[in-house]
């Protein structure tokens, strides 16, 4: 079985006193060290489609499984200690607690975890020196640059070691040359971790760096 398995997901949403349908009978099935790209226009459904992935929102229908685990059966706390353990989420803008340092931010999911604090120093400090800001520590996010800061959330997104990464456009708010590095560190953190990662972008350099190409469309996914 795949690894990640969506089956005649629905999701629709009260707008204005009538119904929005997002997400129509969607399929997906990813293996395990996939890289994939979710493309599409805006308000098509991409976010909401990475947020049901990662249990942030609720479906309607279907099913969506990941390894062995349905979300749908599990209750809220089981889901929020699922999504902690096993999924990493980076978005656009990356939300980055502006009074704690960069090795408390990237450290965040293990402290909410009562994990040992020397535990998730020693890990945050490698995953930090591992994105290039080893000699950026004890800086705050309003001393970084957008590119430094977007490093920081990649760091925190993979501090629990998850095995599913969902990027919700991570290079949106970059220029070019930072965004061409954002990729290439989400290709080698993806490969290196075995992870299986979900991107949503509209950035075509982005997409062609990704296993495959995914179109969301009239709230199914179509190959491109």
């Amino acid at each position: 079985m795949a690894f990640v398995q969506v089956s005649d997901l629905s999701k629709t949403y009260p707008v204005g006193g009538t119904a929005l349908t997002v997400l129509r009978g969607l399929d997906l099935s990813l293996e395990r060290g996939e890289m994939v790209a979710i493309v599409g226009a805006s308000g098509v459904g991409k976010s909401t489609l990475l947020h049901i992935l990662g249990g942030l929102d609720t479906l309607d229908a279907g099913s969506v499984r990941i390894a062995d685990t349905d979300l749908a059966m599990l209750a809220d706390a089981d889901l929020v200690a699922f999504r902690n353990r096993h999924v990493g989420f980076v978005f656009q803008f990356h939300h980055l607690l502006p009074e704690f340092t960069a090795l408390e931010n990237a450290e965040m999911p293990m402290r909410i975890a009562r994990r040992p604090a020397g535990e998730r120093r020693e890990r945050a400090s490698a995953l930090l020196q591992r994105v290039g800001l080893g000699e950026r520590l004890s800086h705050r996010p309003g001393m970084l640059s957008g590119g430094e800061q977007q490093r920081v959330a990649i760091a925190r997104a993979l501090i629990m070691e998850p095995s599913l990464l969902l990027a919700d456009e991570p290079t949106g708010d970059l220029d070019e040359h930072t965004a061409d590095a954002l990729h290439q560190l989400l290709r080698e953190m993806t490969r290196e971790r075995g992870l299986t990662s979900v991107i949503a972008t509209h950035n075509p350099r982005l997409s062609a760096a990704c296993d495959r190409v995914l179109r969301l469309e009239e709230g199914r996914l179509k190959d491109v």
